[in-house]
Order: structure tokens, then sequence, then C-alpha cells
């Protein structure tokens, strides 16, 4: 393929003043790159007490930043974190005496010297990068999952950088890239999310979307058919509902260009969304030009999807279970019930967060066999869900997932999908996703 990026060694912070705002994960990696790299850096963040992990004792750390403050505050570089806002008047204010904003993404891009996969999208950009990056290594290559999901970039490429940087990417980060080009850059799909930030879904749309402007010509586009995006050249679609994508799905088999049809059977991908993922990260290994060691899925065999994300728990006399503690809003239940083909018993509900259920109500009839419904939202649930499908309430999840296992036949998958929060009955959703695992395997 014919990438390359500018040169690394040519940017340099020897001497220069940098700001980086936000004490988390990403603002520590900048802050550190920074400082190692022979910047004098000072971090802010808006806590009055910041105790960030990890940080360099070459900077200088200052707690609660206020827009009066960085009007006061000369910087040639200012560093922004991508939780926050880019647009808000703390940036603003300490924007006012800087030479130039940049992202923590965007510095941690001028220091690689490695090759960049972008990948966003709104849903499945977690699972995605990570099975990218599992096949390149696989295939015999360095390559590490990075930026939005786990390691920040700046962090990456303070140890040994990897041949590949496979790098979920944010409508957040996006905002404040530059220089920052993908050797491919991977869209996903898009659905209404961070409209608390953004005015509307168009503002989203134009955040997501700078991940094509520093693109050349040359630079390989892969997006969702549906998303209808046509570029004039290098450029791959995929879809596991259209046929004429270049990547498609038909008989259960995924169907690749000049190549064997791949089943992801022996693997631990379920449903037509982690179809999509699949077709979508083999699309970006062709592109990349990486010749295939071994099939497909037999590089996937191995591959653990990350937890309470539709991950296939256990197999139980034909049954399926499968955990998607992780589906905390309507959009990731929907893309939940649209993903699997065969019928399901769907374990929904959690706490009440004023959502209007309907939009899932016509989707019932599809394939649920029965539904189940616990937590706050449980009896509501059950009373405006069983004119559309066999649906009873359940006082625990453990008599949930012991009901569940009563109606599911051989061939059926048991779905957990709450659609809304965990709180009313666990800490959080990994606790929720963690107990569903333990009552499975006790079955």
């Amino acid at each position: 393929m014919s990438y390359s990026k500018p040169n690394s060694a040519l940017f340099t912070l020897e001497d220069e003043r940098v700001v980086v705002l936000g004490a988390g994960r990403s603002g520590v990696a900048a802050a550190n790159l920074a400082a190692a790299r022979g910047a004098e850096v000072r971090l802010f963040d808006s806590r009055p007490d910041p105790t960030p992990q990890g940080l360099d004792a070459r900077v200088t750390l200052i707690g609660n930043a206020t827009p009066e403050m960085g009007v006061e505050i000369f910087s040639d570089y200012l560093v922004t974190s991508p939780g926050v806002d880019t647009y808000g008047e703390l940036v603003k204010a300490f924007a006012t005496n800087t030479m130039e904003l940049l992202g923590e993404l965007e510095l941690g891009y001028r220091f690689y010297g490695g090759t960049c996969v972008g990948i966003t999208g709104t849903n499945g950009k977690t699972t995605t990068t990570e099975i990218i990056a599992h096949l390149i290594k696989k295939l015999g290559f360095t390559a590490e999952p990075c930026g939005n999901h786990g390691v920040p970039l700046s962090e990456l490429v303070l140890g040994e950088a990897p041949e590949y940087a496979v790098v979920e990417i944010s409508s957040f980060q996006l905002e404040t890239i530059s220089t920052f080009r993908s050797a491919v850059s991977l869209w996903l799909n898009l659905a209404p999310d961070h409209l608390d930030r953004y005015p509307d879904f168009e503002a989203y749309r134009a955040a997501k979307e700078r991940i094509f402007e520093p693109l050349l010509p040359t630079d390989w586009k892969i997006t969702r058919e549906e998303e209808g995006y046509n570029f004039p050249q290098s450029h791959l679609t995929f879809s596991a509902s259209s046929s004429s994508a270049n990547y498609s799905y038909a008989d259960g088999l995924i169907q690749m260009p000049g190549a064997p049809a791949v089943d992801l059977a022996s693997t631990r991908l379920r449903g037509l969304h982690n179809v999509e993922n699949a077709m979508a990260a083999f699309a970006v290994i062709n592109a990349l030009g990486l010749d295939w060691t071994a099939p497909p899925a037999a590089l996937l065999a191995d591959y653990q999807p990350p937890a309470h994300r539709c991950e296939l728990i256990r197999d139980l006399d034909g049954v399926g279970f499968i955990n998607d503690s992780k589906s905390t809003n309507l959009h990731s239940l929907e893309t939940a019930l649209s993903a699997f083909e065969q019928p399901l018993v769907l374990i929904v509900g959690g706490k009440e967060k004023g959502f209007d259920y309907n939009i899932i109500k016509g989707k019932l009839a599809n394939n649920i066999k029965v539904c189940l419904t616990i937590g706050e939202t449980g009896l509501k649930l059950a009373e405006l869900f069983s004119d559309e499908v066999e649906t009873y309430f359940c006082n625990s999840l453990e008599n949930a997932v012991v009901k569940a296992r009563s109606f599911a036949e051989e061939g059926d998958y048991v779905l957990f999908s709450p659609g809304t929060s965990s709180f009313d009955m666990f800490s959080s959703y990994i606790e929720r996703g963690e107990a569903f695992r333990k009552i499975v395997h006790s079955l």
C-alpha cells in the first residue's frame, strides 16, 4: 500500500510551553509525553484536588482550573483531553494565548512512526478495534488497540511503539485533530448520541466525519454500505443485509472478495452486529495488504470479545446464553434485538430512566419467544409488552435466568439486554453482567 505518514522526528517540543487540560488518563499521557520530549508542562484540572496516577514528576499539576485563570496563561501548545468540552468556556479561555490547540490523540500521532488504523462509529468500535489488533498480531506483526479504548496513543508511544496502532476514535477526539491520518479509516455506523455535547445530530455527524478530512485519495476508506458514502477510489463497503456490498453475508457465511466464505460458528462472535464487526475487520486487513496465514475464522478462534457486549457466556443443551449488560439505553437494546436471527428469550429491564419503550414494543414480535422483565421498569414493561409477546415479570435476575432456561429450546438464545442502567439492583453494568455470568454458570 502507498500510505506514509510525516516523519515523527520532525516534530519537537524541546523547550516549548505546553498546557494540558484534564487530568484523566488521556491528559496524564499527553503531559507525560510532552515532558519526556523536553517541554515545560503544566497540567490543569477543574477538580480542587486532582490525584492523577502515574504523573511524571516534571509536570506541574494545578487544580481548581477556571476560565479566568486561563486567560492569564501563555502556551505554545494547548492540549485537551477528550472529556473536556472543546467548545466550552475553559478551553476558549486557555486558547486565548496559545499558538496551537490540539487534542491528546493528535499529540500522540505526531510522535508515532508506525501505521495507524482509525475506527469510528456509534456502536461496535471497541469490539472491532480489538478484532483488528488481534488479527494483525496473529499475522506476525506488532499491534495494539488504543485511543478511546484502553491505552491513549500518547501513552503508547512513550514505550516501544508497535508497528500498527489500531485507534478507536470518539467524536470528542476527532474535534481536535489536524494532521492525524490513518492508512485505513473505518466508519462503522452512526446513530444519535452525545446530544448533551452537540446541538443536534448533524453536528455530531460532522465531528465524526472529520476522520475523512486529512485523507489522501489513495488512503483506504471502509464504510457500512447503509451509511451511503461513495468515495471515488480506495473505498470498500460491508453489510450483513445488503448483497451489493464488497463484504456481504448470506446463508450464515461472510462473503469476501476473491476468497472463500467465512463461517464464524467456530468463534465466540455471535449476532449480526458482530458479523459486521468481523467483516469490517477483514476488510481492514485486506486494505492494509496483509497476507492471510490461515483462514480468518481460525485466526479468530481464540479471540474473546469484550465482556458484557453481546458476550456468549455458555452453550447449555444447545441454548446460547448472551450477556449484553452493557446495554444501558434503548439504542443498544435495539441493536441487540436486530443482531440475532434465531429465536430469543429476552431478559430486559432495570432502572427507570424515563425511556419510551414503545419504540421497542414493535420489534418484539420478530423473533422473541418470551420476554422476562426485571428491575424498576419490570412491571411497566411486562404490562406494555404483554400484548406483543408472552411476558412475565421476575423479582430477581436469578429467577429470570432460571425461567428463561425453562422456555428456551435447542437452537434458541437467552439474551440478557437490559436496555437501561443497572443502579436499581447493581452498582454498575459490570457488576450486573458478572451476576448474570455467575447465575448462568450455576445452571
